[in-house]
């Protein structure tokens, strides 16, 4: 599984430490893994500014100002199981806000690095077409990110 992350933001946590680029990399792979997405399956996550998400979020969702997380899927693949095997492909474009996610992170009394990577969790998801406009499908989607995230962390060193 190949994930190109691209970091196209100068955003530094109070710290002075960029995001993790390496670490959101093997949460990608986690993720498509856990998903029994084909071994060749690709996907790009870009790290952007507040203005550049706000562009992509009144161009593509008609919403304005910045927001935490977009998906864009490509070739509209869907998980594998036991009984379907998962197609190959392009899984799509997601952008990551940092800023808008250290915001919500304060604000929720959430530490930040966790919160980016519930985001990347929960990006990657809508790539794959998961929703949660609906209750079922907001039931449906929370609880497969809530398993995944929670065996990332279970078998992901934490520093």
């Amino acid at each position: 599984m190949n994930v190109d992350v691209l970091d196209e933001s100068s955003w530094r946590d109070e710290s002075g430490a960029p995001v993790d680029v390496e670490r959101l990399t093997r949460l990608a792979r986690f993720v498509m893994t856990e998903m029994r997405l084909a071994p060749a399956t690709e996907m790009t996550m870009i790290v952007v500014d507040p203005g550049t998400m706000a562009e992509y979020n009144e161009k593509w969702m008609d919403k304005s100002g910045p927001t935490d997380v977009l998906s864009f899927p490509m070739d509209e693949l869907r998980p594998g199981s036991d009984e379907v095997e998962a197609e190959e492909g392009y899984l799509g474009d997601m952008l990551l806000c940092p800023e808008v996610a250290a915001k919500d992170a304060l604000s929720e009394g959430l530490v930040l690095r966790d919160h980016l990577e519930l985001l990347t969790v929960h990006g990657i998801l809508h790539l794959l077409g998961y929703d949660h406009a609906e209750p079922e499908e907001h039931r449906e989607m929370f609880a497969l990110q809530d398993v995944v995230l929670g065996r990332w962390r279970s078998e992901e060193p934490q520093r």
